[in-house]
């Protein structure tokens, strides 16, 4: 159908009902528009047009209400989590900036920051997920921020090792609740998942690339207020971050069924909740025996938490700076140690969307082939990097695109959306577990094969990254798969049903 026909047999009943709590602050004298836009949510056919951008097909009701929910859920998120990954990354900015000789941190300290911030933000994945099915997001998600935002200056006021240890756990913890909470938000309809979550993730890459010119620029600010370089850089931080924490309270909308969002009209909130009737989205339950049973009897938790498993830990080199450790011990000055890795991180940036865009337009929805591509490219770059001696073009090659198979995290949490979206409680529980059991791996992986006194020739690491890169691809296979025979039995099931 074209996207401005409307069916005849839908009506805006159903969904109006999910949002009484709405109803009462607006006026019900126009309730022709709120039939209307109850019914523009039915699925256009699709156009060349949407190869672009998904609202092209559109009616302009659901386009202007499309438009407002991007503009602040993926601005939020955006900020939010380049703001993270500006967080991530300035400790290895830091690290080797200075911080690593004012402090002393000549054996393998690096590791066990990172080991602790991985542990706090392990504790709190799951139980924040679980928790956003219960408490409004609206109000949890910027209190972390907030929270996060505080600890992350005090970063520039620890003396020693140990009180970097306990700093970095408890702003781990903070930070558990964004990043799989944002993915369960955002967990929309299939046409729109992927290019989404992928311009959210890739925020985290632009994080990274900041960091670098973010480094170069503050290290002239050296001595400044009797502060390091690479304490103005924790400084300038939560400058940054604070703000966007405070504006979450007063603008990110929770989820449909729930939602308060004071930019939203009552017709774009019935228009919300039609969409995810639409799209088979279940609303907001409770847990139960037979919920955990559904989940821990099903493949989806373990084939999806296996799958990121292997690509979280099988790209970053476990969380050390191993391109400018190697330009460090090259005798690259401190502005090209911190310049030349934002290469990657730009080339990064723009894999993050050809996945996207290949993955909606080119293979029609399916989110495999990016992650075959992703698993190829980390076995040739690190079996490269492993033999070591190659020739430094090569080198700087490995290094350069070596980061692209992050890019590849959105499509993980778009096919996890699509794979539970049948169960709320599942769909969180699943999102919150693959990221939570990614970084339990993450938290002790590192210290075996990418120690901090290995660098820059971590072969234990790239050896092991070659493996994660070969089940990587083997993993999203068998998901193919297993979810095409699912999908074949629901409908077989359903043709039964109605014959």
């Amino acid at each position: 159908m074209e996207s401005k026909e409307i069916s005849s047999v839908k009506t805006a009943a159903a969904a109006g009902d999910d949002v009484k709590a709405k109803s009462t602050d607006h006026s019900d004298a126009d309730s022709t528009r709120t039939d209307s836009f109850a019914l523009v949510a039915e699925k256009p056919k699709q156009t060349w047009r949407s190869y672009f951008w998904d609202t092209f097909d559109k009616s302009p009701e659901e386009r202007r209400f499309l438009f407002k929910l991007d503009a602040v859920i993926l601005t939020f998120a955006s900020l939010g989590y380049f703001i993270k990954y500006l967080d991530q990354v300035n400790v290895n900015s830091a690290f080797v900036s200075g911080m690593q000789e004012d402090l002393g941190l000549y054996g393998n300290q690096l590791n066990y920051m990172v080991t602790c911030w991985t542990v706090g933000y392990v504790i709190g994945e799951i139980p924040s997920n679980m928790l956003l099915t219960k408490v409004r997001p609206s109000i949890f998600i910027p209190a972390c921020e907030v929270v996060w935002s505080v600890l992350t200056i005090l970063l520039s006021k620890c003396r020693t090792a140990e009180q970097i240890y306990v700093l970095r756990f408890f702003i781990g913890l903070a930070e558990s609740s964004f990043y799989p909470g944002i993915q369960y938000i955002i967990g929309n309809r299939k046409d729109e998942l992927a290019k989404r979550s992928c311009i959210f993730h890739a925020s985290g890459s632009i994080g990274s690339m900041f960091s670098g010119y973010l480094m170069t620029a503050v290290y002239r600010l050296n001595g400044t207020g009797g502060y390091r370089g690479w304490q103005w850089l924790f400084i300038i931080n939560t400058t940054i971050s604070l703000p966007i924490a405070m504006a979450g309270f007063f603008f990110f909308p929770d989820v449909p069924e729930i939602t308060r969002a004071w930019w939203l009209t009552k017709e774009e909130i019935v228009l919300a909740n039609k969409r995810m009737q639409l799209e088979g989205r279940a609303n907001r339950g409770k847990y139960t025996k037979a919920t955990f049973k559904k989940i821990f009897t099903s493949w989806h938790i373990y084939m999806l938490v296996l799958l990121y498993i292997f690509f979280n830990n099988g790209v970053g080199y476990g969380g050390q700076p191993a391109f400018s450790i190697w330009l460090k011990k090259e005798g690259y000055s401190i502005a090209a140690i911190n310049s030349y890795p934002t290469i990657a991180s730009a080339i990064a940036v723009i894999f993050t969307y050809i996945y996207a865009w290949t993955s909606d337009s080119l293979f029609k929805g399916a989110r495999w082939p990016p992650m075959i591509f992703s698993g190829l490219v980390n076995i040739i770059i690190n079996t490269s990097l492993a033999v070591w001696n190659i020739p430094t073009g090569w080198k700087w090659f490995c290094y350069i695109v070596g980061m692209i198979g992050g890019g590849i995290s959105g499509l993980t949490f778009a096919w996890a959306h699509e794979i539970c979206g049948d169960n709320n409680e599942e769909r969180a529980f699943v999102v919150g577990a693959m990221n939570e059991m990614a970084y339990v791996v993450q938290a002790w992986l590192p210290l075996i094969i990418w120690q901090q006194v290995d660098g820059p020739r971590y072969q234990k690491g790239f050896i092991t990254m070659v493996f994660f890169g070969a089940g990587l691809i083997a993993t999203a296979l068998t998901i193919r798969v297993l979810h095409h025979r699912e999908r074949a039995k629901k409908a077989q099931l359903a043709n039964t049903g109605t014959a």
